[in-house]
């Protein structure tokens, strides 16, 4: 044998001898062959084939590179530079995608390691991998199950079951018991029977359903995305129609190609089209969710999937895991009540230190060491010792020395129903305080003393003394995280539904629940989950009226969230054990804490690393900020949508040239749109997010994009006449007419930014009068001016540009009062929750 296994089996008990000899090496060959071993085959979650290509062909994609090449055709790289943000937005997908591929890749539930095999009657060491189906295996104190097997002997095994079930005590195994690949046995040991390997074992199940790749739907970019799908119907032909009206306006097709002329016919043709499409919102999304994971980050809050931000926004049911979440796993000791047939409260208690000081102490005995040694109590010198076992359920001390009078005797501490049902004398009232303590929550130990002489086979053949009496309750319970009642204050005040769903017992866990006011001020309704109907539609009834379920499966877990979605509601799910993987990936938010494991943090949306519940408020109102603020910032992008193709219309109903240029439209749209957008979307704001965004964009965008493209027109129709410009035949006359259109159109996208900013009394006001300072500024820079065709007229033409801005803000002021006068009441309901929103 390996060193290793010398020094596993060293401290393990001698083997037993079993009559099973195990598989032959010839049967271990025949297994192997039909690929009956417990290897499992690393599946990648998506190829990088599969990330490239989702983010690379998409419909925005297609459409702005489309644009972009026609442009460069043209020769006017210049116009060209809205091109950049597909480059931006694509890598910043691509790396966020990879490495949520690169995180589930990772994932594995099982840890390998060599194991003792018994074949042809000896036994053997071999690697996790090397099982076959049928082995016996010899699971020692400390190993993880490598595969699904039945019991065929026992010594005393004892399982943390855990990360598979989520019922934190220990479960002791007997002989016929199924045993699940990825528990660990804690004590004792076993010979067990594989019944199911590889993929087929329970815990490569569960990995290969945690692998599945989900992709988060963001309710933002379904709205941008839907609204993308309806410019892509309008574009084309509209795109269409452009560019036969624009090789119009330059002399027909033969004229065009000749003179070249094709070639601005083009671009102004692309003007339009960029115009429409939002380009900048699909780059501020991206961008903003990148920056909110990056202030979460800071917080100890680890962000995997960039859309998560804005699910946080959305989420109005949270789902809580006990152990990890609202406890950290660990016991406290809490009191140690003396009952009637006490002598001495003070040598109980030291009786009961001396119980709890064996040499490698439980929880539960490390808590009551901690408890009663800043007490002052220390270990007694001379006793005899009886551990614990989980097959007696109880441990003893004895005392042969009487240091004190009634220190003597026999000392025990285990379970209080298996303790009084040893006694002569049941104690009927003990027993029921003892139940009281328990469905309060609390784990309770009882101190029992039999007086008199030791038994001289105390050690060898340890019993319950009959004649012993009762003579403490010790109480301890799972430590509460200091931050759980705030925390749910929190969640409670903000209307988002909690419930703690746990595989403990439902009276322990409702208890808890009741300690940190899950429900406020009324008790939490606790129930079984083997009690819960099968149909997803009558769990759904009956998840309505229940805050806390216990013994809770892994499928289970995954039901009640399916259940929770078909009523519609945002299920955010925490957890820290495998068995809460499955329910963490289907719920639309997946928080694992940081002590988790590794396949639930693999398929969380968000990590909170230092694991302290208390962050969750603060990952929610990053959610909440991105997306109200979000939603205010759409705004700007779709009115320029509105407008964009308002404007190609009247184009090409009129046959008049394209009255700006690519450059003039990402000149106007970085100082009205893009950095403001970007500020406004960073300002705080808490509000819970609201169904309805895109119909409230749409409310605010359509009355501005209007007034806007009717300013622009009228500018477009009526200054050449007014200045007698042939803006078909003079390219300096049109270089001064597109510049007073894109003035014009500058001065809309000031007052439309303006509504968005409100109210002004702030820094927003600031913002509105910097970037109307930067964009006058800007024109009259030689530099700037000439890179962006402005060309600022004098006199005559001064005064018409100032006669076009008042006619301009006469319109923008009529359109916004007037539009909503003609919409349903429905519609109007939808603007003034709008207007209530935007002060916010």
């Amino acid at each position: 044998m390996s060193e290793t296994t010398n020094a596993a089996t060293a401290v393990q008990p001698k083997m037993p001898d079993v009559s099973e000899r195990g598989l032959t090496a010839a049967q271990v060959e025949d297994r192997i062959e039909r690929g009956q071993t417990n290897a499992v085959t690393s599946s990648t979650s998506r190829s990088l084939a599969d990330i490239v290509r989702a983010n690379v062909f998409t419909l925005f994609n297609g459409i702005i590179l489309t644009a972009m090449v026609m442009v460069l055709i043209a020769g006017s790289w210049k116009d060209a530079v809205f091109g950049f943000v597909i480059i931006i937005n694509t890598g910043i997908g691509i790396v966020t995608e990879l490495r949520a591929k690169y995180t589930l890749d990772k994932l594995s539930i099982l840890v390998a390691s060599d194991y003792l095999v018994r074949r042809d009657g000896n036994d053997v060491e071999v690697s996790h991998n090397d099982i076959v189906l049928g082995d016996l295996i010899w699971l020692r104190s400390g190993e993880q199950v490598p595969a699904d097997a039945t019991i065929v002997q026992t010594w005393g095994l004892e399982l943390d079951e855990s990360m598979i079930t989520g019922e934190s005590r220990t479960v002791r195994k007997k002989e016929g018991d199924t045993v699940y690949s990825g528990s660990t046995a804690v004590s004792g040991m076993a010979l067990v029977h594989v019944t199911a390997v590889g993929a087929h074992s329970y815990a490569a199940t569960l990995t290969a359903q945690a692998k599945v790749y989900k992709k988060n739907v963001s309710d933002l970019n379904k709205g941008i995305n839907t609204i993308l799908k309806f410019m892509t119907f309008l574009v084309v032909p509209l795109c269409i129609l452009l560019i036969l009206t624009q090789m119009k306006t330059v002399g027909g097709w033969s004229a065009a190609i000749a003179s070249g002329a094709w070639r601005q016919a083009v671009v102004s043709s692309v003007a339009g089209v960029v115009g429409m499409v939002p380009e900048g919102l699909v780059l501020l999304t991206s961008l903003n969710f990148a920056l909110a994971a990056i202030r979460l980050a800071r917080k100890n809050t680890l962000v995997q999937d960039l859309d998560s931000v804005e699910t946080l926004a959305r989420v109005d049911c949270l789902n809580l895991d006990k152990t990890g979440t609202i406890t950290d796993g660990g016991i406290v000791y809490d009191d140690f009540i003396a009952l009637p047939a006490c002598a001495s409260k003070r040598q109980a208690m030291q009786a009961l230190y001396d119980l709890a000081n064996e040499e490698s102490p439980n929880g539960t005995g490390r808590a009551v060491l901690a408890g009663l040694g800043k007490q002052g109590f220390t270990g007694s010198a001379q006793l005899e010792r009886v551990p614990f076992s989980s097959a007696r359920k109880w441990s003893a001390v004895a005392f042969h020395d009487e240091p004190e009078a009634g220190q003597g005797g026999v000392w025990y501490m285990g379970a209080p129903e298996v303790l009084l049902a040893g006694f002569a004398n049941q104690y009927p009232d003990v027993l029921k305080q003892v139940n009281d303590y328990a469905n309060n929550g609390m784990r309770v130990l009882l101190i029992a003393h039999a007086a008199g002489e030791v038994p001289a086979d105390f050690e060898t053949d340890p019993k319950l003394e009959v004649g012993a009496q009762p003579v403490a309750i010790v109480l301890c319970s799972e430590h509460i995280r200091d931050d759980a009642e705030p925390t749910l204050a929190w969640f409670r005040e903000q209307g988002v539904r909690c419930r703690v769903i746990s595989g403990d017992n439902p009276v322990t866990v409702g208890a808890i629940a009741g300690k940190v006011k899950l429900t406020g001020d009324r008790k939490p309704v606790a129930m079984d989950a083997r009690e819960l109907p099968q149909d997803v539609d009558e769990l759904a009834r009956v998840l309505e009226n229940v805050d806390v379920l216990g013994r809770v499966l892994p499928e289970q877990k995954k039901a009640i969230v399916q259940a929770l979605h078909t009523q519609k509601h945002v299920v955010a799910m925490t957890g820290d054990g495998v068995n809460d993987a499955l329910a963490i990936k289907e719920a639309d938010l997946g928080i694992a804490m940081g002590n988790a494991a590794p396949a639930t943090k693999a398929v969380a949306e968000v990590v909170l690393v230092d694991s302290k519940f208390s962050h969750l408020p603060d990952v929610v109102a990053r959610g909440r900020q991105v997306m109200a603020n979000m939603e205010r910032v759409a705004s700007l992008f779709l009115t320029k949508t509105v407008y964009s193709a308002l404007i190609s219309f009247g184009v090409v109903l009129s046959m008049i040239p394209f009255p700006y240029l690519p450059r003039h439209i990402s000149y106007i749209g970085a100082l009205t749109i893009g950095a403001p957008a970007f500020l406004l979307a960073l300002a705080p704001n808490t509000r819970r997010y609201i169904p309805g965004f895109l119909r409230r964009v749409f409310a605010f965008s359509v009355p501005c994009g209007i007034a806007t493209a009717l300013s622009v027109l009228l500018s477009a129709w009526f200054v050449p006449k007014l200045m007698g410009w042939n803006v078909d035949g003079s390219a300096q006359y049109q270089l001064l007419w597109r510049s007073m259109c894109a003035t014009v159109l500058f001065v809309m996208g000031l007052y439309v930014l303006a509504r968005v900013a409100t109210p002004l009394n702030s820094w927003r006001g600031w913002l509105l009068a910097a970037f109307a300072a930067a964009g006058v500024i800007g024109m009259c820079i030689p530099f700037v001016a000439h890179f962006f065709a402005f060309q600022l007229p004098g006199g005559k033409g001064l005064l018409a540009l100032g006669v076009q801005i008042v006619i301009a803000t006469l319109l923008f002021a009529l359109s916004v009062w007037l539009f909503p006068k003609f919409l349903p009441v429905t519609m109007r309901s939808v603007i003034s929750q709008y207007k209530r929103i935007s002060k916010r």
